[in-house]
């Protein structure tokens, strides 16, 4: 099907577009810009230089996707920000291009971006993550697959935050979060195993179960974070999700959050 352009869009001669793309008013789409099939862009989006929007995404009004990243290190190199199949950016987020570190920042397939999300330079965010209204990124920042951030949650630059893992509004991360848990309160911490979010992806029983052992060595045993993983090793079933996290947080740079 022929994409639909509202007349008062400005689209770049050099941009491609794919079918059935639809582009409301005022929008604006900038050279070197990739939208695939059946996107669907409402009003006021700005997509700069740079942006690849995959198959079935929904940009919604005011979202301004590729600008230049807030880094006084880049220099004004040829970057990227992509957003994967079937995203949806809610209205007035803004997703800034990579720098060389990494050269693009990366938005997963089947992730809702809330309104006034902010994505900073070099993020690399998985598929299925949730991110609530005004949550701000920093640089550098990874989310993995099916973590869920509340709202207004600010994230530091560098920092990790796990799979399936539930971040508790109006958090202030500065350290890696493991997979798997719950966070939050006012004075940010370990609150938890996320069991609900675990039940309703599937995980047994069994499996939860030992993630709470995991993490009651890790957080409520008395043991430092290094002989807690090695008792872990020792006495816990070494399944999937428990080498993953113990992977996780053998790798964590910056440190796991603490406990509360």
């Amino acid at each position: 099907m022929a994409s639909e352009i509202h007349p008062t869009a400005l689209v770049h001669s050099n941009a491609k577009l794919g079918d059935n793309v639809v582009i409301g008013p005022f929008t604006i789409v900038e050279d070197d810009v990739i939208i695939e099939d059946n996107v669907k862009i409402q009003s006021h989006v700005v997509l700069a230089a740079g942006a690849r929007i995959k198959k079935d995404c929904f940009i919604s009004h005011g979202a301004v996707i590729g600008t230049l990243p807030q880094d006084l290190k880049f220099k004004g190199e040829k970057t990227l920000v992509e957003v994967g199949e079937r995203t949806t950016v809610r209205e007035y987020c803004t997703l800034n291009r990579g720098t060389s570190a990494s050269g693009i920042t990366r938005v997963g397939s089947d992730c809702l971006l809330m309104a006034y999300t902010h994505v900073a330079h070099d993020n690399a965010i998985g598929n299925h993550v949730i991110i609530a209204n005004a949550t701000q990124l920093g640089g550098h920042v990874h989310i993995d697959d099916w973590a869920i951030l509340g709202g207004h949650v600010g994230v530091h630059q560098f920092s990790h935050i796990g799979a399936h893992t539930m971040v508790g509004a109006a958090s202030y991360i500065s350290k890696d979060v493991p997979p798997y848990v719950l966070v939050g309160g006012d004075r940010v911490g370990f609150s938890g195993v996320n069991v609900i979010g675990l039940q309703r992806r599937g995980f047994t029983e069994e499996t939860i179960e030992t993630l709470r052992m995991f993490y009651k060595l890790i957080y409520n045993s008395g043991l430092n974070v290094t002989d807690g993983l090695a008792r872990a090793e020792k006495t816990l079933p070494q399944i999937p999700e428990i080498k993953h996290s113990i992977e996780f947080i053998r790798s964590s740079t910056r440190g796991i959050l603490r406990g509360r």
